[in-house]
C-alpha cells in the first residue's frame, strides 16, 4: 500500500491504450466550466448559484438533471433497476477563503499552467472531470447504471448535502468519489468521533488539601488513553487512533478544580463501529464522555472488489487517505480518486495544474472502461 506522499500520477500509458474521444474539446470545456465555478462563491450552505450553473450545464447537454436543495444529479440513459448502479460523486461547495490569500479567491487566473481560485483543487477539478466522463458514457451501453451526484455541504458534513441526496437517488451499489488524490485510488478512510469529556470532583481550598481534584481524575484518564490498545485491528486502516487535543480546568490558583473538560479526537476503523468504539472508551474512563457525532464512519474497500480491481487495471496506486470525505456517509463500497493534490486543499492561493484536468478526464474514462471489463468478466 503506497503512501499518499509517495504515490505517483496515474499511469497515462494505460489511458492511452483506450481511445479518448474529443479530448481537446472536453478539456477546454472543463477549464471554462471550472473558471465559472471559481468565479461563483459557493461556501458550504450557500451553494445555490453554483447549483444553478451545474444544472444549466447538464441541461444544455441533454442530461435531464434533477435538483434537491443545492445538490444536482442525473441518471445515464437506459437506466435498468436490475443492473448494479455506480454513483459518480463530488462536491461543489468550498470552505471560506484563508485570510492569507494574496489573490482574489474568486478571480480564476491562469499563470504558468496553473488555474488559481478557491475550489479549483478541492473539488472543482474533480467536479468538471466527472461531468465530462459522465456525459461521454451516459449514452453508452454499460453493464452497470451510471448516476452523477454533485453534492453540497460536503465541507461542513451538513444535513442538506450527501446525507439528503442519497435517499433520492435510489439503491446505489458502489461509488467513485471525486476528491484531489493525484488520480490515485484511496481505498480507505478512517472515521472520526470527537468526544467531549468531563471529569467531576469536589472543590476545596488548595492550602488545606481539601476537595477532590477533577484535574487529577482527567490526567489519569488521559494517561490511560495514551496506552490504550483495542483488541481488534483493521487489516487496511490499522489501529484506532486516539489523541487528546484540548483541556480546560480551574478558576484560580488556590481553588481545587471540581470540573475538568478535555477533548479526545478518535480516528475509527472498520474493526469497530463508531458506537462500539465510544462504548469501549467509556468503559475505560472515570470521566463522562459524550460524542459530538458518530456519523463520520470509516471506509475500507476490499482488495478484490471490482472498484479496487478496476483502479489497479487503470494503472493507479491504492492508498489509505488521511482526510475524510463524503465516503464516510456512504453505506456501500466506495473509492476516492480525483485530479489535484490534497496538500493544496484549504490553502491560500489554491490552484490546480491544467495538465491535471487532462489527467482527470482520461483517468476517469479509463477507470470506467476498466470497471466495465471487470463487470463483464464477473457477469
Amino acid at each position: 500500500m503506497a503512501s499518499f506522499r509517495t504515490a505517483v500520477d496515474c499511469n497515462t500509458n494505460v489511458a492511452n491504450s483506450i481511445k479518448i474521444q474529443n479530448l481537446d474539446a472536453r478539456i477546454t470545456e472543463a477549464v471554462e466550466l471550472l473558471k465559472q465555478l471559481i468565479a461563483t462563491p459557493s461556501r458550504s450552505r450557500d451553494e445555490a448559484r453554483t447549483a444553478d450553473l451545474l444544472h444549466a450545464f447538464l441541461a444544455q447537454r441533454g442530461a435531464a438533471p434533477e435538483r434537491l436543495a443545492n445538490n444536482v444529479w442525473a441518471r445515464a440513459e437506459g437506466f435498468d433497476p436490475a443492473r448494479p448502479t455506480l454513483l459518480l460523486n463530488s462536491h461543489h461547495d468550498t470552505v471560506r477563503p484563508a485570510a492569507s490569500y494574496t489573490r482574489d479567491p474568486y478571480a480564476p487566473t491562469v499563470e504558468d499552467g496553473k488555474l488559481y481560485g478557491l475550489g479549483s483543487n478541492d473539488a472543482g477539478a474533480s467536479v468538471v472531470c466527472l461531468l465530462e466522463t459522465f456525459l461521454t458514457f451516459r449514452t453508452r451501453p454499460l453493464p452497470f447504471n451510471l448516476v452523477l451526484g454533485i453534492s453540497a455541504e460536503e465541507e461542513c458534513m451538513g444535513e442538506h448535502g450527501t446525507r439528503a441526496l442519497l435517499p433520492a437517488l435510489g439503491p446505489i451499489d458502489m461509488a467513485l468519489v471525486g476528491e484531489p488524490t493525484r488520480m490515485q485510488a484511496a481505498v480507505g478512510e478512517r472515521g472520526l468521533v470527537v468526544l467531549d469529556c468531563t471529569a467531576r470532583g469536589r472543590s476545596g481550598h488548595a492550602a488545606r488539601g481539601e476537595g477532590v481534584n477533577a484535574l487529577y481524575i482527567a490526567l489519569d484518564d488521559i494517561a490511560r488513553l495514551r496506552t490504550l490498545r483495542f483488541e481488534r485491528c483493521s487489516e487496511l486502516l490499522g489501529p484506532v487512533g486516539i489523541a487528546v487535543t484540548q483541556i480546560e480546568a480551574g478558576t484560580q490558583h488556590n481553588v481545587i478544580p471540581d470540573r475538568c473538560r478535555f477533548v479526545v479526537d478518535v480516528r475509527t476503523t472498520d474493526a469497530y463501529t463508531n458506537e462500539e468504539t465510544v462504548e469501549l472508551l467509556r468503559r475505560e474512563l472515570r470521566s463522562e464522555a459524550v460524542p459530538r457525532s458518530t456519523r463520520v464512519r470509516a471506509s475500507a474497500l476490499a482488495a478484490e472488489h471490482p472498484l479496487c480491481r478496476a483502479a489497479r487495471a487503470a494503472g493507479c496506486t491504492t492508498f489509505v487517505s488521511p482526510t475524510t470525505s463524503d465516503m464516510a456517509l456512504m453505506p456501500f463500497p466506495s473509492l476516492k480518486m480525483g485530479p489535484g493534490d490534497s496538500a493544496r486543499s484549504h490553502t491560500a492561493d489554491e490552484y490546480v495544474r491544467l495538465p491535471e484536468l487532462e489527467a482527470g478526464i482520461t483517468g476517469y474514462d479509463t477507470f470506467i472502461e476498466a470497471l466495465r471489463r471487470e463487470a463483464e468478466h464477473l457477469g
